[in-house]
């Protein structure tokens, strides 16, 4: 039985669904391949993925291949109540709502994991933990995982280096098709679109500084600039350190930039980015906000602690009165903002990231028995496929290689 905040707002839901569906012609079209060849028959998939449109819609594509959908939450401020009802209303194990605790988030894991599933979907290896230290008993059904995001493949690497992974995982994030367009462009977009909508406030004219330039942290970083915005990147890695300041930006340690900053995106996936040392350089009014994962990249607990009080600015935006005067404010509680504050990325975007999603979880399949466990990047002839079909999709053609030109270059 699901376990959703609201039975009623099924409607609204297949609003939302029914226009991404409109916007994801790739999903679409996969989706009709699967419901005629049904590569999920007498198949259990569990999927834990930011519930909203998008991933209610490739839900709905697994099941349409035959999959008996098992859904639940991959961050407690990112599940749309109204998408998890829709869901629902129509038949689907979810177990998901907006605002969740730490104890019902886990709750809600534990439902959807307790069913047995054949096939993992995981958005920052919430399930692939839980399976592998809770349900050992089931991990021998389990065929393999596909995992969506970068601090995911972080933790799938690390267990597979230990030896301790105990089925094979598709690294759906390194996929070309996904984090050259996801992460950047989906990033880029939708961190702005809620930061903007959350604050109302310009970005034209505003220090922006961009912790981690990685893909996403890229995207952020260029859709900043785009609005106007002097940029300032912090970094660990020389080599993306000095990429950032070929394209174009300032580079500094983040005691530097916490002083001159008005608005921070860490974009890092690693913890405690901007902590207690930072809090106190920055300016009066700074706000913070996290596009990575988890909400550990501002270290929340210490800025807790040092704060002499905390309130509500705005809707989504607490307000924290420091020792020295300075009041600094956070967005979504340092969760991802463009999903805690937003719709999360265009639906155009996560076409192709779904789209792989599916053909990773469909080669999985096919490929049953004969992956040892451990980590595997997705097939480049899935990812090819994928912007083949896109590129369809857009109306747009491209030169093919003659045989002499094949031979010329070795192919």
């Amino acid at each position: 039985m699901s376990t959703i905040k609201d039975i009623t707002l099924a409607p609204s839901g297949e609003k939302k669904i029914a226009w991404v569906e409109r916007n994801m012609p790739l999903c679409r079209s996969i989706g009709e391949e699967f419901e005629k060849t049904k590569p999920f028959a007498g198949l259990k998939v569990t999927l834990s993925l930011h519930l909203e449109a998008k991933s209610a819609f490739l839900s709905r594509v697994l099941a349409r291949g035959g999959a008996e959908m098992h859904i639940t939450g991959s961050n407690p401020l990112s599940t749309q109540d109204d998408v998890a009802a829709a869901l629902a209303a129509g038949g689907m194990d979810v177990n998901a709502f907006h605002g969740c605790t730490p104890e019902e988030y886990d709750a809600n894991i534990d439902k959807a994991l307790s069913v047995g599933p054949d096939i993992i979907i995981d958005d920052g290896g919430d399930l692939v933990h839980r399976v592998h230290t809770k349900y050992t008993h089931l991990l021998p059904r389990i065929i393999g995982s596909c995992e969506e995001t970068t601090t995911g493949i972080i933790r799938l690497k690390q267990m597979a280096k230990a030896g301790t992974l105990r089925f094979p995982a598709m690294l759906v994030n390194d996929a070309d098709c996904k984090h050259l367009f996801d992460n950047r462009y989906g990033t880029g977009q939708s961190v702005w679109d809620g930061i903007m909508r959350t604050t109302n406030l310009i970005v034209a004219g505003k220090d922006v500084v961009v912790a981690g330039y990685g893909w996403c942290g890229k995207g952020v970083a260029m859709r900043a600039k785009g609005l106007g915005a002097r940029v300032t990147v912090t970094e660990v890695d020389p080599i993306r350190a000095i990429e950032a300041v070929m394209d174009g930006f300032t580079v500094l340690p983040m005691a530097e930039a916490a002083k001159i900053g008005d608005i921070f995106c860490t974009v890092t996936g690693c913890e405690h980015v901007i902590t207690a040392e930072h809090f106190p350089l920055m300016k009066d009014g700074a706000i913070l906000t996290n596009a990575g994962h988890f909400d550990v990249e501002v270290d929340m607990q210490a800025l807790n602690d040092c704060a002499l009080s905390k309130y509500e600015a705005r809707h989504n935006i607490d307000g924290y009165r420091l020792p020295n005067g300075k009041t600094i404010f956070v967005i979504a509680e340092g969760r991802l903002v463009n999903l805690a504050s937003g719709d999360g990325h265009p639906a155009e975007i996560m076409d192709m990231s779904f789209a792989i999603q599916a053909l990773a979880a469909k080669y999985l399949v096919d490929n049953r028995g004969k992956l040892a466990p451990g980590v595997y990047p997705v097939p480049r002839e899935i990812d090819e496929a994928v912007a083949r079909r896109k590129l369809d999709t857009l109306g747009i053609a491209i030169d093919t290689l003659t045989p002499e030109q094949r031979d010329y270059l070795g192919v």
